[in-house]
């Protein structure tokens, strides 16, 4: 093996090894289940064309140290948005017919999420979960 072959090799490895000690960091993502996506808007976040600027805030829930807050528009539907929330939390907007659900987690670096659109017009009901490792710490009224 000719020497500069060797250093390729040598970099390509020691760049690999780098490359697999090296922790990811995960971006945030929406999860949803039941039939969410079943109505408009769902699937969208509140900035979506004819929504920005309708919500309106209904509810504002605390649980330590973090803030649940439940927006609605008649227009759109709700989401839900939590505060100065730590690694490993979501907020989570639930439709009661179904149990239509979408959640966003909270980024790496960053201390909030908020939920895409739960479409809860013509009489359906929605809530906001903060829910954190697996367990609700504090949710709204159904509204």
């Amino acid at each position: 093996m000719s020497r500069r072959l060797m250093k390729t090799v040598l970099a390509a490895a020691g760049a690999a090894a780098v490359v697999a000690i090296t922790p990811f960091t995960a971006q945030a993502a929406s999860y949803s289940g039941g039939n969410y996506g079943a109505y408009a808007f769902e699937g969208q976040y509140p900035t979506v064309g004819g929504c920005t600027g309708t919500f309106s805030q209904k509810y504002v829930r605390y649980a330590e140290g973090m803030t649940l807050r439940y927006y609605y528009s008649g227009q759109c539907g709700s989401y839900a948005r939590i505060e100065n929330s730590r690694q490993g939390c979501v907020a989570v907007a639930q439709r009661a017919d179904g149990g239509g659900w979408v959640s966003e987690s909270v980024d790496p670096a960053i201390n909030y999420a908020y939920t895409k659109i739960a479409n809860n017009l013509n009489g359906r009901l929605s809530r906001a979960i903060l829910s954190c490792d697996g367990h609700d710490l504090a949710s709204t009224p159904w509204y």
